[in-house]
């Protein structure tokens, strides 16, 4: 963007405490697992001088410290900050997970941020580009987040970078392919031996000149005469887009009747329009190459970062309420304002313990001072049990991250980003405030985890520790759910996907000691009487001293789906005694709840109670709990017994080419399809009701069968009687495993 060919800063890249908010800059990488985002942050760190060398910081660490799942996996499964320093302005940048099943991680980051570099591998066919892509662009425009595309693997590239903004300008453009333009086109060189042609540099279409990296540090060149035409004709589309997303509706005249706009004005409106999320400019980026210490594009990357991306000034903070909910100003970014700040990601250190990442939006953050914690609570999350917690709490070091090392800061302003040591009762996504001023952010969004994951205790030590560590495990990765299913009696981790499951059985056994064993999921199931039933129940024993004596007669009908269990009482002349009438219903619903035939529970039946018999010195109340259930059991031998299964209604959200292939999986999982419905950017909505035994992994299949571009919503629908077959297998084994 700019004329600093060979800038560098002077601390050597160094992030230090940031002094005011407009020389910060929030910046989050995002974009399609294998894209290049570590990569490119990595070279971004070596041009800025945060590492001496690609993928090592100056003291010997790694520049990504990330947990030994990521690399056995070779994949960034959290999110991870890297701050850095150049020409006077301090980068926290903010490295996502690409893959689907950490989109969490990747909300956290659009959160923390204030504008994202959208990286996209030039290594794939251009043709190939949507699906997964397409997801996390969608990802980032729910949030407004002002954007800039980055090219990455040109060293690989199968087409040409020209082709592949141009497909770029198709997908992400919308409405205004002009919306997506390159700002650099690359420079090649000659041909090696084995065919391939390098990228040794860039053409700057606004300045007209050459960037040339070939001797490992950004020079200057004029352009070849022979080029300039081809520049020229990008330049002036370039130009256009510009103008065209300019406040000033005379530039666009001016342009038009033949004057020459300076490059000053162009970089103004460029930097507003790319502020306001419509303009995204295309740049490209290679890691440096061995011994050299800049990679390509990186210094434009900077440049554009510093100069182009918005400050957390013109950003608009979240909403505050107070912690009871009432309405409260929206903060500013203000040093000196009321402290608002929040707690975007959670992890554990085996040696400093809890480390908090949080993005302060307003105040002043400072070491041992005590701040109001506020916790929306697993229940507004959709976690069980629900828990809405508050407390004040001490602040304990301030750092940044510098590979495995914090470097302490003495202070955290409005608008950036640090580490918050031992904020033990803080969760992610809590807000920090002033403990006599205490607020609430308004919570960000986060993904419905919708891949259940049964666990139980491998011992008795780890049972004792499998509540802590769920627990932990679940404030720490909001994107997971914990259930204690009251029907199953199951403990289960609702998850993204299988690898978020994965990554959660392993933190589980690394960070927190517990040893779980997988089982299979159990879905609530019921029973129900399918026609009207009699039964009698005798319990008569005398074996020396007081006996038990009862007697009782039912009639059973079923009910409208819904009812759960009437009892009514129709005894006539004492038959059963007054005092005994509840402990026979006591008994009947006792049974039901452990049910008839495969030992789920019994609903939607009207159970009258119509005769009996007692003996005045051995009928008791247990003695007529147990003839209530035998009764009940009697009665359910004689009419049939239907199993009732829960029913969701899903919503299937699918590119239009994959409608068939969708629709002909949810018929096969008994499902029926009420309804579909065209949505924006050739995408339909599928409506149908699917068994909830048949969709227990529609979370990893859905992505099979869309090629990662169908997402989808459940819902409890009712319970409806399953067919026979299906009810007699599970019968057999339910009988099986008793």
């Amino acid at each position: 963007m700019g004329d600093k060919a060979n800038a560098h800063p002077g601390a050597a890249g160094r992030a230090t405490a940031a002094d005011r908010p407009a020389s910060v800059r929030n910046v989050v990488l995002v974009g399609h697992s294998g894209s290049g985002k570590t990569t490119l942050v990595e070279a971004l760190a070596l041009t800025a001088g945060a590492v001496n060398r690609a993928g090592r910081v100056e003291d010997g660490g790694t520049i990504s410290d990330y947990d030994e799942i990521e690399h056995r996996q070779q994949r960034s499964v959290q999110l991870s900050l890297v701050p850095l320093d150049w020409d006077g302005y301090k980068i926290n940048l903010l490295d996502t997970p690409g893959y689907a099943d950490f989109v969490g991680e990747l909300r956290a980051g659009l959160r923390a941020a204030d504008a994202a570099l959208f990286v996209v591998s030039a290594a794939q066919e251009p043709d190939a580009i949507g699906g997964a892509t397409r997801a996390v662009w969608d990802e980032c425009a729910a949030v407004g987040m002002p954007r800039a595309i980055v090219v990455t693997h040109l060293e690989t590239a199968r087409a040409g970078y020209e082709q592949l903004t141009a497909v770029l300008a198709e997908l992400f453009g919308g409405d205004d392919p002009d919306a997506v333009l390159p700002l650099y086109l690359p420079q090649y060189g000659e041909p090696g031996p084995d065919g391939h042609t390098p990228t040794t540099g860039l053409v700057g279409l606004l300045t007209r000149k050459i960037y040339d990296y070939s001797g490992g540090q950004r020079e200057e060149t004029p352009p070849d005469p022979e080029q300039e035409p081809f520049i020229e004709e990008a330049r002036n589309r370039l130009i256009e887009g510009i103008i065209a997303e300019s406040e000033d509706e005379s530039l666009m005249d001016r342009y038009l009747g033949g004057e020459d706009i300076d490059v000053k004005t162009l970089v103004d409106d460029l930097e507003k329009a790319v502020a306001r999320g419509t303009f995204h400019p295309v740049l490209a980026a290679a890691p440096a190459a061995d011994g050299a210490r800049q990679g390509l594009g990186t210094v434009e990357l900077l440049e554009l970062i510093t100069r182009g991306f918005p400050t957390p000034l013109e950003a608009e903070c979240p909403q505050v309420t107070s912690p009871q909910g009432a309405a409260r100003p929206r903060p500013a970014c203000d040093p000196d304002g009321p402290l608002v700040a929040e707690v975007v990601k959670t992890s554990s250190d085996p040696y400093v313990g809890r480390i908090s990442l949080v993005r302060v939006f307003s105040g002043t953050l400072r070491p041992d001072e005590t701040v109001h914690v506020s916790g929306h609570g697993p229940a507004e999350r959709g976690h069980e049990p629900p828990e809405l917690h508050e407390a004040d709490e001490r602040v304990g070091a301030l750092s940044v991250p510098f590979g495995k090392q914090q470097r302490p800061l003495p202070r955290v302003i409005a608008g950036d980003l640090a580490c918050v040591a031992k904020l033990g009762r803080a969760g992610t996504g809590d807000t920090l405030s002033a403990k006599d001023d205490p607020l609430l952010m308004e919570p960000w969004q986060m993904p419905d985890p919708l891949l259940p994951l049964a666990v139980r205790a491998h011992s008795k030590a780890d049972e004792d520790k499998l509540s802590h560590g769920l627990n932990r495990l679940v404030a720490e990765d909001p994107a997971m759910r914990l259930e204690q299913n009251p029907d199953t009696r199951q403990v289960v981790l609702w998850c993204l996907g299988e690898a978020h499951a994965d990554v959660a059985l392993e933190r589980l056994r690394t960070r927190y000691g517990v040893e779980v064993d997988v089982i299979p999921h159990q879905v609530a199931l019921r029973e129900t009487f399918g026609g009207a039933a009699s039964g009698r129940g005798r319990h008569v024993k005398q074996s020396g001293g007081h006996g038990q004596y009862a007697i009782c007669e039912i009639d059973v009908e079923p009910l409208p789906p819904g009812s759960g269990i009437e009892f009514v009482d129709k005894v006539v002349g004492g038959a059963v005694p007054r005092q005994f009438i509840p402990s026979v219903e006591k008994g009947v619903r006792a049974q039901a709840a452990r049910g008839v035939t495969a030992g789920y529970p019994l609903v939607d039946i009207r159970v009258t109670l119509r005769d009996g018999k007692a003996h005045s010195v051995d009928s008791s109340d247990a003695a007529f709990q147990t003839a209530g259930a035998l009764a009940l059991r009697e009665a359910a031998a004689e009419t049939p017994i239907h199993l009732l299964e829960p029913v969701a209604e899903i919503r299937v959200l699918v590119s239009d080419e994959y409608v068939g292939p969708v629709m002909s999986d949810l018929s096969g999982r008994r499902g029926r399809v009420v309804g579909t419905e065209q949505s924006a950017g050739s995408r339909t909505l599928v409506r149908a009701e699917v068994p909830e035994i048949e969709i227990g992994r529609y979370a990893v299949d859905l992505r099979s069968i869309s090629h990662g571009t169908g997402r989808f919503s459940r819902a409890y629908a009712r319970h409806e009687a399953m067919p026979q077959q299906v009810a007699e297998r599970l019968r057999q084994e339910s009988n099986g495993g008793a």
